[in-house]
């Protein structure tokens, strides 16, 4: 590990960033295959071939997204990232600090509880992964956008760029 902090973040961890937000977002925002499925079990206790595979896809981008943050986490420990940008205040500094740890915790809580209630039959980790932490997640998502905006905007720091072209 270097001893200095990097001015950016590196091509393996913004590509980890990118790809991790584009899977996130799909199972965000299309949840309907496992919901089929979750309904048809509930109703009936099967599913139809379309239902599971319909499932499957939101477990297997899942299962990626618990991957990805895996690497993420070894890359953010052997390799570090950027310092704050002095720009930006004190207690958005700890704000950011804090919207990054609930970010893992809730990138490797949802995949968990998913395989809970998919593949073990949990029926409360459903309840959590569905109706608790998918809102914590979307709540944190939102604010680390916004606090992406507000560094590009306001502060008119390098925080996107770091993130984006390094």
């Amino acid at each position: 590990m270097e001893s200095s902090t990097p001015v950016s973040f590196s091509l393996s961890q913004r590509v980890l960033h990118w790809g991790t937000a584009l899977l996130v977002f799909f199972n965000l925002l299309f949840a309907d295959g496992i919901e089929e499925w979750n309904r048809a079990i509930r109703r009936t206790g099967s599913a139809t071939a379309e239902q599971v595979a319909g499932a499957n896809i939101h477990a297997y981008v899942g299962i990626a997204i618990l991957i990805l943050v895996a690497l993420r986490l070894i890359l953010r420990f052997t390799s570090g990232v950027p310092a704050a940008p002095p720009e930006e205040p004190a207690l958005f500094r700890l704000g950011a600090k804090i919207a990054h740890v609930a970010l893992y915790l809730l990138l490797i809580a949802m995949p968990l509880t998913g395989i809970g209630a998919y593949y073990l039959g949990n029926g409360q980790a459903g309840d959590v992964h569905a109706d608790v932490l998918k809102v914590l997640l979307w709540i944190v998502v939102i604010a680390h956008v916004l606090g992406a905006l507000v560094h590009q905007f306001y502060w008119k720091t390098n925080v996107l760029r770091r993130m984006t072209v390094g």
